[in-house]
């Protein structure tokens, strides 16, 4: 069966899921975090992309966006693919491509699913075991979430300022929030909805995007029409 386009709308939130190749360890030390985050960013600026919220794994990493239009968000991955590749390259004496396969993302409806996925994002260190808490990690847009820093990269989001009035209540909030930690199925919703591209948000939601790009943005129902007998 034919792969869907990547399904992308400007102005509306979006999830982004990167892998590498297995057995690949995207990054060694600080200086590649660092310059990793440095592109990003210009990249990012470049083609008019806000990032709310990021998390770089050492296998994979997760990005929540905003582009402005259809084409930034893969102009974007792809600038930071041509910069980010030579350099690891270079450093570690390779060749080849880092990347398992495209990008893959979906289109999140804010109200629902801004604080989740965010959490969802900044959460995974800890989920994963490489820190105990998830202040600790250094390279996610958590420590800029609960005041620990100042992101540069990080564009809050309006739903974000709406966790409350001052800075010092939405960081309370979201650090709250996280410690109540997502659920299981919470997880797996968000991962599976974007590794196969379908939207993520209520039914309503769903329809006013299928009008929008038309073009089915959720799976079609397993098995066959309901067969209607016809009664004299």
């Amino acid at each position: 069966m034919a792969r869907l386009p990547r399904l992308v709308i400007p102005n509306a939130l979006h999830h982004v899921i990167q892998r590498c190749h297995e057995g690949i360890q995207l990054f060694h030390d600080a200086e590649d975090h660092l310059a990793f985050l440095a592109w990003l960013g210009a990249s990012a600026k470049q083609f008019k992309v806000a990032i709310h919220a990021y998390v770089l794994m050492p296998d994979h990493l997760h990005l929540l966006v905003t582009p402005t239009d259809e084409t930034g968000l893969g102009k974007m991955m792809q600038w930071l693919g041509r910069h980010y590749v030579p350099y690891f390259n270079r450093k570690y004496h390779r060749n080849g491509g880092l990347w398992q396969g495209r990008f893959r993302a979906t289109v999140l409806e804010g109200s629902l699913y801004f604080v989740p996925c965010s959490l969802y994002i900044d959460g995974n260190p800890q989920r994963a075991a490489l820190v105990a808490d998830a202040a600790d990690y250094p390279w996610s847009s958590y420590q800029h979430h609960i005041g620990l820093k100042s992101d540069p990269l990080i564009t809050d989001h309006s739903l974000f300022w709406a966790l409350g009035n001052t800075p010092f209540q939405r960081e309370a909030a979201y650090k709250e929030m996280m410690q109540q930690a997502l659920s299981a199925s919470e997880s797996q919703q968000i991962t599976s909805s974007t590794l196969k591209g379908w939207l993520l948000g209520s039914t309503a939601f769903k329809k006013e995007m299928g009008k929008l790009t038309e073009r089915r943005v959720e799976p079609a129902k397993r098995g066959r029409p309901r067969k209607v007998v016809k009664q004299d």
